[in-house]
Order: structure tokens, then sequence, then C-alpha cells
């Protein structure tokens, strides 16, 4: 370092000034070397949640077979006859999970909810998942009747699919609108709303007494059954959309690192380059003075 003065005498009032030389390029070089290090330490955390997550989908994807026959099995009664679904006092059953780091397979959900808020205002909303609850508590979260948590660290099982069922026929309604994420491919999802009509919607339809001599207790069972199975198929919609996203995104991050590790390591060489060379100049420069 240089020493530079204002005055001609090292006296009092005296400043003294601190040039760096050599030093700035040491400094830059550790800050680049921390970078570098904490980038691939991420890398190693996104690598590894990428496995993770792949192992987890195939998982997901082998539930989601059996869960889609009975959940397309127990809708087609409702797609195939014509139920009123229109009705005001409606129910919105919003499906997701704790769980990040998936992409926007979260805020899609919320943003499908915020569409239909706008168009016709919730009055009555069930939330399953910590991240749709932070989406919609600023815009629906005084018509929440519940919220369940705990979503998505384990697979998804029928008697959480009966908790919510029973959650939900507890409250008077007229039609359960159920918004999730409809697994496609495992690159790709859809949010998607499924209507449920009620049980007096049920009742009232003549065609339902086509099939067989029903009572009331019968169709109460068969609709308390119908609409947990519906659950059930819509929730395992959503385990595996969640999986491939969260394969996804931890794909993409572990690139932009590897990247991001390249350009890192490029600088790091160029400066410790420009350091060494500074250096030898001026340690010849010293030596030529000397002569």
């Amino acid at each position: 370092a240089v020493v530079s003065t204002q005055s001609g005498h090292y006296g009092r009032g005296t400043t003294l000034t601190l040039t760096p030389s050599a030093t700035r390029g040491m400094a830059t070089l550790k800050d680049i070397e921390m970078r570098l290090k904490s980038v691939k330490n991420m890398k190693k955390i996104t690598s590894s949640m990428k496995m993770v997550s792949a192992a987890k989908f195939a998982r997901a994807e082998r539930a989601l077979k059996p869960a889609r026959a009975y959940g397309t099995g127990a809708a087609s009664l409702y797609e195939k006859n014509d139920f009123d679904t229109s009705g005001k006092d409606s129910v919105l059953l919003a499906l997701s999970s704790d769980r990040g780091l998936c992409g926007g397979i979260h805020s899609n959900v919320g943003k499908m909810v915020k569409a239909a808020h706008a168009e016709t205002p919730i009055t009555k909303a069930i939330i399953v998942g910590d991240k749709a609850k932070a989406i919609l508590v600023k815009v629906i979260g005084d018509t929440f009747l519940s919220c369940f948590n705990n979503v998505g660290k384990k697979p998804t099982s029928f008697t959480d699919a009966l908790d919510i069922a029973e959650e939900v026929l507890s409250h008077d309604y007229d039609t359960i609108n159920i918004v999730y994420s409809k697994f496609k491919n495992i690159v790709s999802y859809n949010t998607e709303e499924k209507p449920v009509p009620s049980l007096e919607s049920v009742e009232s339809n003549a065609a339902i007494y086509v099939y067989d001599e029903v009572d009331s207790e019968v169709l109460r069972c068969y609709q308390e059954f119908t609409l947990a199975n519906i659950i059930y198929h819509s929730m395992k919609e959503c385990e595996a959309s969640e999986q491939s996203s969260r394969m996804s995104a931890m794909e993409n991050a572990t690139k932009n690192a590897g990247e991001k590790i390249d350009a890192l390591t490029l600088q790091y060489n160029r400066t410790r380059q420009a350091v060494i060379t500074r250096e030898l100049i001026e340690i010849i420069s010293g030596a030529s003075a000397l002569e």
C-alpha cells in the first residue's frame, strides 16, 4: 500500500490515506471463491432434490392410476346426467400442499380461484395446503370455513380424503367447486375446476331413479362415498403434478447453477491471472529500479 499525506510533514492534523494495490485483487479472488463454493453447494442440493423428486414422482404416478379409475368412475354419473350446479350457495375446495420449490403449480391454483372470485364472489371456502392458504388469505380469507395443513409431506391416503369430505359435508351448500392441478405428463399439467352437485340436487333429478329403486339413505351414502373418491382422485392428481413440477424445477435450477459455476470459474481464472501479472510487473519494476 502507498501512504499519501495532505501536508508536507507528519504532524498534528495530518491525514493518512491507504491505497490498496495487490490486496484488492486478492480480496476479489476471495469473494469469487466464496461465491463459487456457495453455488457448487447449491447445485449439490438441487441435484439431490431432483433425484428425490424423481423417485417420489414414480410412486405418485403409480398410485394415480388406480385412483383415477375410481375418481373418473365416480364423476361419470355427474357428467352424464344433467344436475344443477349453478347454485349460489357453493363451497370452494382449493387443493395444494405445504411444500414449495415446484414451479408455479400452487400460484396457478390461486390465480384460478382469484379469477373465479372476481367473476362471482366466493362466500365459502375450504383450503387444503398452506401454500394455497398463503396465496388466498388476503383475497378471500374471511370466507375460510377451515384449512388443512401437513399436506404433501407423506403420500395422500384415502383417510385424508375422507377427513376433507366430512368437513365439506358438515356445511350447507348447493355445489362444491374443486380447484386442483390435473396431471397430463411429466412436463405439463392443467389447473381445472370440477363441480360436484349436492345431495338435494341429485335427489331432485328424476334420471337417478332409472338405475334402481333407491331411497334417500342409499343416495346419501352413495353421495358421501362418491365425494370422497373424487377428492382422493383430485389430490392424487395434485400430488403427481407437484412432484413432476418440482423435478423439472430442480433440473432447471441445477442447469442454471452449472452455467453460473462455469461463469464464476472463468472470472476467477481471469482475475487470478491479472493479479499474478500485476505482481510480476511490480517485481520486475522494483528490480529495474535497484539496478
